[in-house]
């Protein structure tokens, strides 16, 4: 065995790419997630795999290279943009003497170095450990081999691998019950912003877009910001004034591409404020040449969490660095926008505000509704919204005319009495 590096700061990256030339932008955003990780990008390999390797992905030219470069450049730790198996990282340590992490592992570093909250650390704890099940429990698989009953090879072996399992599954467990724990929490104080019946508006973005940035710049706020991936892990929100009124804005995990799905699933509360906002604002790097590549990447994540269907608000952040350009607003289509704003020089935020609130105001339902007399609370809400056109009274209730914004008729809707609003909503979520 080799004596492993407790510092790990000089790392040497492995592109893998099946045919054709190297994808630079790929490895680019490697060496960030790398530099984000407090490493330094000692060497850079790339590495042709048209048939993976079972045993360490790649062949075994490209890894007597692979260490060649590593003792030359003095790295002391292997960084592979790929997913490995247990396996083939037990044998590329092996092999290599340094330390191997790939893509999932290397996110989940910065992850556990981002989070602040308790919240943030409970996740990110979780998914390290399950990402480091498999490779903790194959760990022993020379030892689990001993539980075949042969004379003087039993006992130990089986006891430490059993344990081990019991207490990573405890832990596991105990890390679980704690989260759903603050989960329950969260959806209270969800609940609480409903009855306050603001709308919710979440940030997301490309990780380093620019989203924390924008949101100090809007709520005055001291969220964390910084020109690194992965700057923001848990949570913010606050209270914002727009035109015609105030909403919540939420500030959210950056996405990236091929991002693990468990760690999609761990970060489940912190994409919750995306998933049940009433507008998303999609922050994008207006700098950045692949940005029509990075919003297809975001939409796919939020797909993939249920907030595909939501509208967005699009802002092109970062226009400071664009020659020429100057805050702006584009309205491509009649229920769609995009706002050119620099959130660090604070230039448009102004235009993105009158956005916002247009952008909260233009999904109206109109239409009719039979309010029986048990749901009064439901009729005098509509008034204090000023959404009551004309009304008639009768034996049965109120036979209302109403014009609000869907936002507001969910809120109403998810409240106690609300029934009736049902089929305004359904006609809204019915496909055109």
């Amino acid at each position: 065995m080799f004596e492993r590096s407790r510092k790990g700061e000089h790392a040497l990256l492995i592109q893998p790419h099946a045919g054709g030339p190297p994808d630079e932008d790929l490895l680019e955003e490697f060496a960030d997630l790398a530099r984000s990780a407090g490493a330094s990008v000692a060497a850079v390999l790339t590495a042709r795999i048209d048939r993976p390797n079972a045993a360490t992905l790649i062949g075994s030219g490209k890894l007597d290279e692979v260490k060649a470069a590593a003792e030359a450049s003095g790295a002391d730790l292997i960084l592979v943009n790929h997913p490995l198996s247990p396996g083939q990282e037990r044998n590329l340590e092996r092999f290599l003497e340094r330390r191997v992490v790939d893509r999932t592992g290397l996110i989940l570093d910065i992850f556990s170095q981002r989070a602040k909250s308790s919240e943030g650390k409970l996740q990110v704890e979780l998914a390290q450990l399950k990402h480091m099940a498999t490779r903790l429990v194959r760990g022993w698989t020379h030892l689990e081999r001993q539980r075949g009953g042969s004379i003087g090879l039993r006992g130990p072996g089986e006891t430490q691998l059993e344990t081990d399992r019991r207490l990573l599954q405890k832990r596991l467990e105990q890390l679980q019950r704690r989260l759903d724990k603050v989960e329950v929490q969260r959806t209270q104080m969800r609940r609480a912003r409903l009855r306050s019946e603001l709308p919710r508006v979440a940030l997301v973005g490309y990780t380093n877009a620019g989203k924390s940035t924008l949101f100090n710049a809007m709520t005055g706020a001291e969220a964390y910001a910084a020109d690194q991936l992965f700057a923001t892990l848990d949570p913010t929100v606050r209270r914002i004034e727009l035109s015609g009124g105030a909403a919540v804005l939420a500030d959210t995990v950056g996405f990236v591409r091929d991002l693990p799905h468990g760690l999609v699933a761990a970060f489940r509360a912190t994409l919750s404020e995306a998933r049940e906002a009433d507008l998303l604002l999609h922050v994008i790097d207006a700098a950045d040449p692949l940005r029509d590549e990075r919003i297809a990447q975001v939409d796919a994540v939020l797909n993939e969490i249920g907030a595909g269907d939501l509208p967005q608000v699009l802002v092109f952040n970062k226009i400071d660095r664009l020659d020429g350009v100057e805050p702006r607003i584009d309205r491509p289509g009649e229920d769609s926008s995009r706002v050119w704003v620099s959130a660090r020089d604070s230039q448009g935020l102004d235009l993105l505000r009158s956005a916002l609130g247009e952008a909260l105001q233009l999904r109206h339902v109109a239409g009719s509704v039979r309010i029986a007399p048990q749901d009064a609370r439901l009729r005098a809400r509509l008034h204090e919204l000023g959404a009551v056109r004309s009304e008639q009274a009768d034996e049965h209730g109120w036979l209302v005319e109403v014009d609000l914004a869907v936002a507001d008729a969910q809120r109403l809707f998810a409240q106690a009495n609300g029934e009736a609003l049902r089929p305004l909503l359904e006609a809204v979520q019915a496909p055109t």
